[in-house]
């Protein structure tokens, strides 16, 4: 059976779906986050109709809504977190919550039911980080390219082999990534172009079948080979991380890098300038209590942001 395996990073908390040796799913927290699930006892500050605004416990504001009639500005209510804040480019989008009961079911909180591990498998969490970080998906004959706008979730589909073919290689793909990436919200498949409309419907079909096991909605081909697809959003994918928060993901990965470094020493961590103010001092103390050595960051321009480099050095060195 698939298992969930937690991973409690320093800044961050990384969850991978293993079958076998098979990574079938992938999700990401970071710590303070209001999650999907999250519920709160929290004082209504504005109302308008059934929407409105709330303030959680923390402080923070929260989009609600399905407001009963009889809710008053100023009182107070258990709300149930419906989906996690998103930054998307240009604009923040709030936390949004419903009345506890009112809110619709939410999937089992995996960061608490899966199995707490010292450590992924080796290799696991670097494949998805990496696609992730460049979205694109290379496969036989053809690749993806994710794309994160503020409507939607582009994939292109480009390669050389002739539509139909192409189209239908890309399917196992894309049913492969969209749950890797932690996918949700609109996305927008644009498919090679298929004139016969029998070929269309041979797209449709494969995508029926590859995406039975993941929960969705979904339009047929149209004339120009796009297909739109909506899914439950309950946060930010990785991609959206990406497209927003580049410098902090690179950050958090170059302290998984240094703690899986071993040997006597001290860690030397060399990084981009830019992520240097990154690193908080708490992580750092973090890092050297994990790793039971003591940490220097080094700053190389030359280096990719995710390209930072850890090593063991002598402490003279």
């Amino acid at each position: 059976m698939p298992e969930w395996l937690i991973e409690e990073g320093i800044g961050e908390r990384r969850a991978l779906l293993i079958e076998g040796d098979e990574v079938l799913a992938a999700k990401l927290r970071w710590p303070g986050e209001l999650a999907a699930g999250d519920e709160f006892e929290g004082r209504l500050l504005r109302k308008n109709g059934a929407r409105g605004l709330a303030e959680h416990p923390s402080g923070r504001e929260v989009l609600v809504d399905r407001l009963p009639r009889d809710t008053s500005e100023g009182a107070s209510y258990r709300f149930a977190v419906a989906r996690a804040a998103m930054t998307e480019r240009g604009r923040f989008k709030l936390p949004a919550a419903r009345p506890a009961n009112e809110a619709s079911p939410i999937a089992e909180d995996v960061f608490e039911t899966g199995i707490p591990v010292r450590r992924l498998p080796s290799g696991s969490w670097e494949e998805v980080w990496h696609a992730a970080s460049s979205g694109e998906i290379g496969f036989a004959g053809g690749s993806l390219l994710f794309s994160v706008t503020p409507a939607m979730t582009l994939i292109d589909i480009d390669g050389d082999l002739p539509p139909r073919e192409l189209a239908l290689a890309a399917v196992p793909e894309i049913a492969r990534w969209l749950p890797l990436f932690d996918l949700g919200g609109s996305i927008g498949i644009d498919f090679p172009t298929l004139k016969a409309k029998l070929e269309r419907k041979a797209v449709d079909a494969a995508l029926e079948e590859a995406l039975a096991d993941w929960p969705h909605e979904r339009t047929a081909m149209n004339g120009f080979g796009f297909v739109q697809i909506v899914a439950r959003l309950e946060g930010p994918s990785l991609l959206h991380r990406f497209a927003i928060s580049r410098v902090g993901l690179a950050a958090r990965m170059a302290l998984r890098r240094a703690e899986m470094v071993e040997g006597p020493g001290a860690t030397l961590l060399t990084v981009h300038p830019a992520l240097k103010a990154k690193l908080k001092p708490e992580w750092l103390a973090e890092l050297e209590r994990r790793s039971a050595r003591p940490v220097r960051i080094e700053i190389d321009p030359g280096l990719a942001i995710e390209a930072a480099a850890a090593q063991i050095v002598g402490h003279d060195d």
